[in-house]
C-alpha cells in the first residue's frame, strides 16, 4: 500500500525555516507540532502495516491531524507576515 507522508516539512517546504524558529521559540507551536508529528506517525503506521482499526477511529485521527495542521499553518503565516512587516 502506498502511504502518503504528511510531515510538515513535506506539507510546507517553503516554510522549513519558520518551522524551526517557531519550534524553538513558541511553546504552543512546539507542543502542537509534536502532537501533529506523533499523530501523523501513528496514522501512517496503521495504514502502512494494515493494522486493524475501526474506520471511525482512523478518520477521527485524520480529522484531528487536519485541525492541527491548519492551526500550525496559521502560526506559520503569522510568523511570515511578521517577518515581512519587520523588514518593511
Amino acid at each position: 500500500m502506498q502511504i502518503e507522508h504528511h510531515d510538515l516539512a513535506r506539507e510546507f517546504p517553503e516554510m522549513i525555516d519558520a518551522i524551526r524558529v517557531l519550534r524553538a521559540s513558541n511553546g504552543l507551536f512546539a507542543t502542537w507540532y509534536e502532537h501533529y508529528h506523533w499523530l501523523t506517525g501513528r496514522v501512517e503506521n496503521l495504514e502502512e502495516h494494515d493494522i486493524p482499526v475501526s474506520d471511525f477511529a482512523l478518520e477521527d485521527m485524520k480529522k484531528v491531524r487536519i485541525k492541527l495542521k491548519d492551526e500550525l499553518y496559521h502560526f506559520l503565516l503569522a510568523y511570515r507576515t511578521g517577518q515581512k512587516n519587520s523588514t518593511s
